[in-house]
């Protein structure tokens, strides 16, 4: 196997690729640390790279003309982003940026593309993760419509929580704020609410996951219907699974 696509093997989508896949795209994949910060796309700005991220979260973010700002999703080692040259088109909708330092591959938008007129298997898997980040956004939009500041901050830990390993999530409170589009003070009152029903730890820009089957239960139906989807149509978030 490519060393490239090799490194970058905990992708589950990279992870979930067969043979007529991989050599369209392994001689194409370059591995490159994402750091907090990192951008992965700029909003009105031309797609060059797609990226497959190993470990790490980025924030996908929309934004007004008014420049007001609010998180529509995550992504991390389950995906690809941004989704704009999948979808044949060249310029990103989203600012997308790394949240929690990582590592994963990039790959040139070109030889993505003539990977997905090559690999009908290809096109079929991106396709899939396409439609379960639709899913995620929809319901995204519906726990901010329906659900307090608590249960979706419970969501939100629990989806951070399915893209790394170990029980501790590097979350700032400005992230947090950003997630869930309140004020910082919002988000402190909030972690302790989930820590006093001993769900989680909370300490300097770290979150530490206590009890996961306590924050679902907490969070109730604002979280579990996206990751069904990706269940159904691609596989585990938590396990990656090998080829």
């Amino acid at each position: 196997m490519d060393k490239a696509l090799y490194a970058a093997g905990d992708n589950i989508l990279l992870a979930r690729m067969d043979d007529e896949a991989r050599p369209h795209l392994a001689p194409h994949l370059e591995p490159l640390a994402l750091p907090r910060g990192f951008a992965l796309s700029t909003s009105g700005h031309q797609v060059k790279h797609c990226y497959f991220i190993q470990d790490g979260i980025a924030s996908i973010i929309a934004r007004s003309a008014a420049d007001r700002s609010s998180e529509v999703g995550i992504v991390g080692r389950e995906g690809i982003a941004p989704l704009t040259p999948i979808l044949d088109s060249t310029h990103a909708t989203f600012d997308i940026f790394m949240q929690v330092e990582g590592r994963g591959s990039r790959i040139a938008v070109e030889p993505l593309q003539e990977a997905l007129k090559a690999a009908p298997s290809l096109r079929r898997l991106l396709n899939r993760y396409v439609q379960t980040f639709i899913v995620q956004a929809a319901f995204t939009s519906l726990a901010n419509a329906n659900h307090s500041i608590e249960p979706r901050l419970a969501r939100w830990i629990l989806m951070c929580h399915d893209r790394i390993d170990g029980d501790q999530i590097g979350l700032t409170h400005e992230f947090l704020a950003l997630m869930l589009s309140v004020r910082r003070a919002s988000i402190t009152n909030a972690l302790h609410d989930l820590e006093g029903r001993l769900l989680i730890w909370s300490e300097r820009s770290m979150v530490t996951v206590r009890n996961r089957a306590g924050l679902e239960e907490f969070a109730g139906d604002s979280y579990g219907r996206a990751e069904r989807e990706y269940r159904r149509l691609i596989g585990e978030l938590k396990e990656p699974d090998t080829v």
